[in-house]
């Protein structure tokens, strides 16, 4: 493995930077944010103390309050129920107020999509336990016409410790002004559309922990003429993930900013690692890049160029980034942890099986 090169500032207001500086030197270890606080590899290591039924608690933007919602706590306050078929698990998404659901084993769902009501817990027992075939709508249906988030809204879902595979449509989808959504520890194999995709007005979520080898991986924003329900919303943060042999999508954004993108590892891509268009705004900070031709870019796909802040990443056999234009700040304390230990820790720590 080449020597990584390091790129970084850290703007003290609104996150601003033409080109990006490329620096081939010895890499300095980052200092925390500040007032942050230290987030473990899993987050945790034992079920919070709301009985959520996951695995530690989020970081990120679906920790923050807003909306109407205390941080994501999916099904704390309900029943836990544990599933091995598809007739149990659909029934079990189905029903309505808080519900922790144990998934046994992996499940064969017809496709292509499932519906995810709110205040939902999904999690997966074991290293080996998820879907084939089918995946999860975190959301109402896609209409253009809706332009302000619905009364009824989904919200409050937590997606942990499951595999997913040979999926229909998308693996995960949210959509239409869904909030506070963490989707952690989980692995994409592969299938048809997005691993992960947040579109159409949803907000306040967290992709963290997920290892990926599919290749049109993470989308956000349903598309370039999209901005009456995607412009002021799409705040999501993406940590700690191993996209391993994506093609693109890692993810791609419209309109969303702030879109958080730090410390993820970043693993022979073969088009480009993170695209921003439609005048979204990105930071992508404390990253590894190995093999990336494009580590990131302003442009592609239709639309207009985007905003993309870089700091202190990693470049091996990589590409030259494109950087520009202005990001709002984060509202949220995180531990960013340096880049060029990202590819030990990530490889460790992310995908199901590895809470």
């Amino acid at each position: 493995m080449r020597h990584p090169r390091v790129n970084g500032r850290r703007p003290r207001r609104a996150l601003s930077i033409g080109a990006a500086a490329l620096i081939v030197a010895a890499i300095v270890p980052l200092a925390p944010a500040v007032g942050a606080t230290p987030i473990p590899r899993s987050a945790a290591g034992t079920a919070t103390p709301q009985t959520t039924g996951a695995v530690g608690t989020p970081t990120g933007f679906a920790a923050v309050s807003g909306w109407g919602q205390n941080g994501t706590t999916g099904g704390a306050g309900g029943p836990t129920v544990t599933v091995n078929t598809a007739s149990e698990f659909l029934a079990a998404i189905a029903r309505t107020g808080p519900l922790i659901i144990k998934v046994d084993g992996m499940i064969a769902l017809p496709g292509p999509m499932h519906n995810v009501t709110s205040d939902k817990t999904i999690v997966g027992l074991g290293a080996h336990s998820g879907f084939t075939g089918g995946g999860l709508n975190i959301g109402l249906g896609a209409n253009d016409d809706v332009t302000s988030p619905p009364a009824n809204r989904v919200h409050n879902v937590i997606i942990q410790n499951l595999t997913f595979d040979d999926w229909a449509d998308d693996a995960v989808n949210v959509q239409m002004f869904s909030h506070h959504v963490w989707i952690d520890h989980n692995t994409f194999v592969g299938g048809f559309d997005g691993a992960a995709d947040v579109k159409r007005g949803s907000s306040f979520v967290t992709v963290s922990w997920n290892h990926s080898t599919h290749g049109k991986n993470m989308l956000a924003g349903a598309s370039a003429e999209n901005g009456a329900q995607d412009s002021g919303r799409l705040n999501i943060t993406y940590h700690h993930n191993f996209f391993d042999g994506t093609v693109e999508r890692n993810p791609w954004v419209r309109f969303g900013n702030p879109v958080h993108v730090y410390n993820n590892y970043y693993r022979n891509i073969s088009k480009y690692g993170v695209r921003s268009t439609s005048d979204a705004g990105i930071l992508v900070e404390g990253n590894y890049f190995q093999d990336v031709p494009v580590p990131f870019q302003l442009s592609g796909g239709g639309g207009t160029t985007g905003n993309l802040v870089s700091r202190n990443n990693c470049f091996a056999n990589s590409g030259t980034p494109q950087t520009g234009g202005s990001v709002k700040p984060v509202p949220y304390t995180y531990q960013l942890q340096p880049c060029q230990d990202v590819p030990a820790l990530v490889t460790a720590g992310a995908g199901a099986g590895k809470l």
